[in-house]
Formats: C-alpha cells, sequence, structure tokens
C-alpha cells in the first residue's frame, strides 16, 4: 500500500530512555510517583522477609544480580523489605512498592507479592562496579483484568516441556497469569490419557512434513509416522507445579467435537464415517473454504454425537483431563464442527427424528450438553469458542471470543461470562506483524504490535454492570506455520508485551507514545542481550510510502533498539551492513521531475535485522496513483 504525505521532513520520534526509569516498565502500573534519590543495591544489601512461604522469595533472589543473605530479622543496614504485613487492604493481585534512599520496601502477599518482585526487577539497571542504582519511586498496582492469558497451539507443532517452562518464564515476567494449552486437535493429540494408550501411541504421531500448506502431501501408503511427540502425565503435573511457583494457571483445551482427526485416527468408531483410512494430519488440506465463511470437509473429523460409547470416551478423557489440572475451567474447542457427515448418515437422522432434534446445529448444542454435564460431574466448568454460543443456548459455560464486538455483546446479554480473543483486535499472534511480504510465513492477515495494544475490550454498547462479564482477555498463537521455539519467540515479541499491558493496564493509563518510544525499546534491548529471537520495530511505522517532496529530512532521533544500527540507500536498493551507516539527520535534495527510493533498515547489537522500509521521494509532475 502506498500513502501518499505532502511534507517536506518525516521524523521518526522516540524519547529518551533516560527519563524517568519507570517510564519503561511494562505493563505500567495504576499509579507511579517519582521520588528523590536512589537506592544503592550490592551484594552486601540483606533481603528480610515475614513472608512464610519463601518460594517466591527465594525465586526472586536467584534473578538479582547479586547473591544476597535472606533473613527475617532486623538489620542495621539498608534492606529489601519483603512483607505481608498491611497487605489485606490491597486488591487482589495488587502490591504496593516502596524505594527510598534507605530500604526498597514490598507490601503484598501471594501473586500480588510475586508481581511486585516482577516489577522490582524491571526497576534493577545494569549493575556498575558491583552496584545497581535504583531511582526511588513509590508505586500501587492492581491489575485491570483478573485473566490475562495466551493461548499456544501444541498439536499442529510439538513443543518441549522445557520450552513451555520458558515461555512461562516470559508470561510471569510480564504478568499473564493464564496460560492455555491447546493439546488436541486434527494434527496431533498430546496428552497421555492411561485409559485410551493409543491416543498417543497413534494419534500423537504423523508423517513428516515440512510445511503446512495446500500443496502439502497428504499421508502415502506405507509412509512412517514420525513426527511429533506427546506430555505424559507426569510431564504435566511438573508444567503445572511450576507454573503455579510463577502464579500462572494453565486452562487445557481438548477440541471437540470437530477437530477430533488425531483421535479418530486413534479410534475409528468415533466418526459416524467409522473411516479406517484416516490418519493424523501432517498439515495437508482437507478441507475447502469458501468466500462467504463456511467451508466443507473431505475428511471426517468430527465425533459421533449420537453414539454412546462417544460418550464414555469423553467420559474417560475428560476425567483424566480434571484430575490433572486444578484449574476449574477446561476448554473444549467446539469450533468449527463439519456436520455433513452427520447430515448423510441415516442412523443420525432417526435419532433426531426419535429425539425431536430440528437440525445438526441443534444435534451439535445437545453434544455440548451432554458434554457439559461429564465436566461438570468432574467439578470443572466449561470454556469453548464462540461457535456454541450460537442458538438457544441454556448451558452454564463461559466463552471465549474470537470474532470481537458484535458477537461478544450478544454472549454478554445472554448472561455468558467471556474471554476476548479477537483476532481483528491484534490478539492472533499467528498474524504477519505487518503488511511486508518480507514477514515470515503465516497464518493469515497482518496483526501489529499497536493494534494488540490499542484494543480497548470495554465495548461502549456494554453497561457497566454487563462489563463485569468480561473475565479478560488472550493472545492466541495458531503454529502451522511456527516449527520452532526461534520463531515462536519471533511471533511473540514484542507483541506479549502489548497484550500484557492489554490485561493489566487501565485505558486511561495506557500510552502507545511511552510504550513504543520508551518501554519498548528497552524491553528489547535486554531481548537482543539475551540472544532471544524478537521482531525488530522497522526505522519507521509503515512498510511503503510516497511523499510528495523536494527536499526531505532523513532524521532519526533514536534506533528502536538501544545501539542499533541503521542502513539506508537512496538507489532503491535493498540496504545491508555495507551501505551508508545513519550517524546524523540527512537533508536529501530530490531534483524536479526525478524520484529517489530511500530504503531503511535496522540492524541490533545482536544481527538481528528489521524488515526494509520504502519510501519513495517524488518531485515529479506526474500525475499519482494512489493505491
Amino acid at each position: 500500500m502506498y500513502l501518499k504525505i505532502y511534507a517536506c521532513c518525516v521524523t521518526f520520534l522516540c524519547s529518551s530512555i533516560a527519563g524517568s526509569f519507570a517510564q519503561s516498565l511494562i505493563p505500567m502500573p495504576q499509579s507511579v510517583k517519582k521520588g528523590s534519590g536512589s537506592f544503592t543495591f550490592s551484594a552486601h544489601t540483606p533481603i528480610r522477609t515475614d513472608v512464610q512461604d519463601k518460594r517466591a522469595v527465594a525465586l526472586l533472589a536467584g534473578q538479582l544480580p547479586f547473591h544476597h543473605k535472606i533473613t527475617t530479622g532486623k538489620t542495621n543496614t539498608p534492606a529489601l523489605i519483603i512483607t505481608e504485613r498491611n497487605a489485606a487492604t490491597l486488591p487482589k493481585e495488587g502490591y504496593r512498592l516502596d524505594v527510598t534512599p534507605d530500604s526498597i520496601v514490598l507490601t503484598g502477599r501471594d501473586a500480588g507479592l510475586f508481581y511486585g518482585m516482577q516489577t522490582l526487577l524491571q526497576l534493577l539497571p545494569a549493575p556498575t562496579a558491583d552496584i545497581a542504582n535504583i531511582p526511588c519511586v513509590s508505586i500501587e498496582d492492581a491489575p485491570r483484568f483478573g485473566y490475562r492469558g495466551l493461548m499456544l497451539d501444541v498439536s499442529r507443532h510439538f513443543f518441549t516441556v522445557s520450552q513451555i517452562k520458558a515461555l512461562l518464564d516470559l508470561m510471569a515476567r510480564y504478568k499473564l497469569n493464564r496460560f492455555h494449552w491447546h493439546l488436541t486437535d486434527d494434527q496431533g493429540w498430546r496428552l497421555e490419557i492411561k485409559s485410551l494408550p493409543e491416543l498417543t501411541s497413534v494419534g500423537a504421531w504423523r508423517v513428516p512434513r515440512i510445511d503446512f500448506s495446500g500443496n502439502t502431501l497428504p499421508p502415502q501408503p506405507g509412509e512412517k509416522a514420525t513426527d511429533g511427540g506427546f506430555y505424559t502425565q507426569e510431564e504435566v503435573k511438573e508444567v503445572i507445579r511450576y507454573a503455579a511457583e510463577r502464579h500462572i494457571d494453565i486452562l487445557p483445551e481438548i477440541d471437540v467435537p470437530g477437530h477430533s482427526m488425531a483421535a479418530i485416527a486413534s479410534y475409528p468408531w468415533l466418526c459416524v464415517t467409522r473411516d479406517t483410512a484416516i490418519k493424523v494430519n501432517p498439515g495437508s488440506s482437507f478441507a475447502k473454504w469458501f468466500p462467504s465463511g463456511g467451508f466443507e470437509m473431505y475428511v471426517d473429523n468430527s465425533l459421533n454425537p449420537i453414539d454412546e460409547r462417544v460418550y464414555q470416551f469423553l467420559d474417560k478423557v475428560f476425567g483424566e483431563v480434571a484430575a490433572l489440572f486444578p484449574y476449574p475451567y477446561i476448554h473444549i474447542g467446539g469450533d468449527e464442527c463439519y456436520k455433513a457427515f452427520w447430515e448423510k448418515d441415516s442412523s443420525v437422522h432417526q435419532f433426531m427424528r426419535q429425539h425431536h432434534i430440528r437440525d445438526s446445529h441443534a444435534l451439535q448444542g445437545y453434544f455440548i450438553s451432554r458434554l457439559n454435564k461429564i465436566i461438570q460431574s468432574k467439578n470443572k466448568k466449561m470454556i469453548a469458542w464462540d461457535e456454541i454460543a450460537e442458538g438457544d443456548l441454556k448451558e452454564d459455560i463461559a466463552v471465549m471470543n474470537r470474532f470481537g464486538e458484535k458477537g461478544a455483546v450478544e454472549q454478554i446479554r445472554k448472561g455468558l461470562d467471556i474471554i476476548l480473543a479477537p483476532g481483528g483486535n491484534g490478539l492472533y499472534f499467528d498474524y504477519a506483524q505487518s503488511t511486508s511480504e518480507q514477514e515470515p510465513s503465516s497464518h493469515g492477515g497482518d496483526a501489529p504490535a499497536w493494534k494488540a495494544y490499542q484494543y480497548n475490550p470495554a465495548y461502549p454498547a456494554l453497561s457497566a454492570q454487563e462489563l463485569q462479564h468480561i473475565m479478560g482477555v488472550e493472545a492466541c498463537i495458531w503454529t502451522e506455520h511456527i516449527p520452532d521455539i526461534s520463531k515462536l519467540q519471533y511471533m511473540l515479541l514484542p507483541r506479549m508485551l502489548a497484550l500484557a499491558e492489554t490485561g493489566w493496564t487501565t485505558a486511561e493509563n495506557k500510552d502507545i507514545q511511552r510504550f513504543a518510544n520508551t518501554a519498548l525499546p528497552a524491553h528489547l534491548g535486554r531481548f537482543d542481550k539475551a540472544g532471544m529471537n524478537y521482531r525488530v520495530p522497522a526505522v519507521f511505522n509503515y512498510v511503503d510510502t510516497t511523499i510528495t517532496t523536494g527536499t526531505y529530512l532523513f532524521e532519526v532521533t533514536q534506533p528502536p533498539v538501544p545501539d542499533a544500527r541503521i542502513y539506508y540507500t537512496l538507489n532503491n536498493r535493498p540496504p545491508g551492513d555495507y551501505d551508508h551507516l545513519y550517524t546524523g539527520p540527512v537533508t536529501i535534495t530530490i531534483p524536479k521531475g526525478k524520484t529517489i527510493t530511500l530504503k531503511t533498515m535496522v540492524i541490533t547489537p545482536a544481527g538481528r535485522r528489521s524488515i526494509i522500509t520504502r519510501t519513495v521521494l517524488d518531485n515529479s509532475d506526474k500525475p499519482k496513483n494512489e493505491h
């Protein structure tokens, strides 16, 4: 897309990080008051605590730049004091942090205390000569939403326990507290169910393929299924324990009745066609999608809603899931259930007549109702995607909304609690991060970080009472195009930081300029030093633009990542680290009747590169075609 701008100069504005250090906090606290002076933090600074459960304190101590003595007694030297005293007056998950020249006092309990520790860690500058000076500040903080979630699909591509733990660490750093674990789908069943061993001995494995696309071959005769993996129940318990230490609850998802090809490959009698040729899908196409939004499945991937053995199967599956996961909710998917195989089956027609079920949509409602009773019998509550709220829903469930405002308002006015994860508002992190063709392969659409940041779930059509039905927000990462941890990090960052602030910080305390120009560069600099992958912001916030001008001032006040270098060309060639290095403002004169193409690239200290932006500087008299 080209955007015509009539201007003499465009400046990339970026305020200095040298201002108030608290301005670089993510998510931004609810109240920050800057004090005078600083606290000198060193290896000699003791940690004094009255907290009964010392695990969180020990976790904090392990992340501090120096080794510290933890004590319960009084000290005669300036100390870091971690206390539960007077924490009962704080909001849920809230904390208070006071830094003076004489002490650091962190007040909170449970999750609030843990989140205060994360804020303290962000306030710590890199130590110089074995000391770190923390600016004096008073912070009072609590989250906007109780549910601040991130979903990872491990069916399309499997991620190891150690990789899941690393993701939980990253979530905890930014005060996200719900990990939605999408464990089953057409491309793999990832959870051990001891009473149904073939779900993992068969359903966890598929034939190897490099790409997920319309050109991907389905399983070939005699080809072995060697790609995949699953989590044992002992591994799941370890992940749950690890997450709990970081105050993260895990929401498991078992996707039914659609998206069940891996289960059907394991037990073909689960579907109405009973097709024994069905295999775990390796990423090949098995459906046709229509512009109107409908679709046609070539392979049966839906459970049989009239077979009592299916409900016995579900009772076993959800019984073991409920026993494993302490979180009160279980996600059952419920989306994109293809019903044509049901509609072609004579037994299904007979069942619908006997039970006065008017159509296949109502038949799915019957299935959901039966499953909800199973889940309730395990003392759990059901969450599912938008589709199950269609029609005359009478079930006590929560909805995970992915379609946005219209559906959200309707769902809330049915009395349902909802979690907002709308892809159209930037919360699908498998989408590209810009419209550039230089972005890596993605699921479709674009979701730049600013879109997730500027999303406000408080829809104006809702009353204050109706807004109470919003449990929180979540971002989703579907992994068709994310085969490894490096690309997962790239697709997550920096968007996950925008999600964190949207979930935690009140709308009036959010500031896109502060976030983009002060906070984000500081955090990206840390990622760069840690060797993590992330999307490097470009010099400009556009991909392609045209500016009509005779003189252009190319000025970058500060690179988007600290100490990054900016290279540019003026001959329409892609820049590299052998081209013009930006060292200060450059005045570009465009001759009358000519155009000059400015291309820019950012290269970080670790060698990570941004996409290339293209700016056409046009001083011709020819009529311009706008696209």
